[in-house]
């Protein structure tokens, strides 16, 4: 959940000031910034879930790239459906809709690298731990 959150975050920032340079509407930029997050947010977890089965786990696909890809699709469906019924206007939507998640996806890659270095670093923790506890004769 701390991954989500930490995701949520960051894409709050970049939606709003997308939507905010794209319509120069405070009120409107800050509705975007907040419903195309959250129901990228509930998107994104559900990703997560997807990658996390074992199929895909095991697989080549779960580089980071491919992963990225795959979320980029969702949220550039996402970005244009929030922003469309919002503004009510289709050329909005399509610039949100390939603006904000292009940004998006770059910062997704970097915070996909983070995230995994972390795990990374935990689990090698977790394994040093374990071998001190285990006496070598």
């Amino acid at each position: 959940m701390k991954k989500t959150i930490s995701f949520a975050g960051l894409h709050f920032t970049v939606a709003f000031t997308v939507a905010y340079l794209l319509t120069g509407d405070l009120l409107i930029g800050s509705l975007i910034a907040m419903i195309e997050p959250m129901v990228n947010t509930v998107a994104f977890y559900f990703h997560e879930k997807a990658w996390q089965t074992k199929l895909l786990k095991k697989s080549h696909y779960s580089a980071p790239a491919s992963k990225t890809i795959s979320f980029a699709v969702v949220h550039f469906t996402v970005a244009f459906t929030v922003v469309y019924l919002l503004t009510g206007d289709a050329l909005i939507g399509g610039m949100m809709a390939m603006i904000e998640p292009a940004i998006n996806t770059v910062v997704y890659y970097f915070h996909e690298r983070i995230w995994q270095r972390k795990e990374q670093t935990e689990n090698y923790a977790r394994h040093n731990a374990l071998d001190m506890l285990v006496c070598h004769h």
